[in-house]
């Protein structure tokens, strides 16, 4: 269960590095409301321009936890769980903006994986690991 544990926090992190590190300014099918860049897409969702930045840093955070928790276990849990928080903003705000429910598939993808990695962390700290 480990492995299957560090393979999904590597592709979560990858993903999330992928999004807010070289995807900001490109227009991805997935964006709220067709949005043409990242913070096109915050101003959609009617949000203050700082709100991407604080958002920003907590998914790369929450990457960098991620990919350090292969070693240092006790990482996981806590980045799981904010990231969990995290997607279920991102739907709360597709929903807000009645965006169709493709454009929020990635969010509900990664709030699957994070509930997979929280529980498999919590699993393996039951068990001592």
């Amino acid at each position: 269960m480990h492995i299957l544990q560090s393979v999904l926090q590597i592709i979560v992190a990858l993903v999330l590095l992928n999004v807010w590190l070289l995807r900001t300014q490109q227009s991805t099918p997935y964006r709220g409301g067709g949005a043409g860049s990242m913070k096109a897409e915050f101003a959609f969702y009617d949000l203050p321009p700082w709100a991407m930045y604080v958002v920003g840093i907590l998914k790369v955070g929450v990457a960098v936890c991620l990919i350090a928790g292969v070693w240092l276990h006790r990482l996981v849990f806590p980045a799981a769980v904010l990231l969990c928080l995290l997607m279920l903003g991102a739907i709360a705000m597709h929903v807000k903006v009645r965006d169709p429910l493709k454009r929020a598939l990635p969010a509900l993808g990664m709030l699957a994986l994070s509930i997979a990695i929280g529980l498999l962390s919590m699993q393996a700290q039951l068990r001592g690991i």
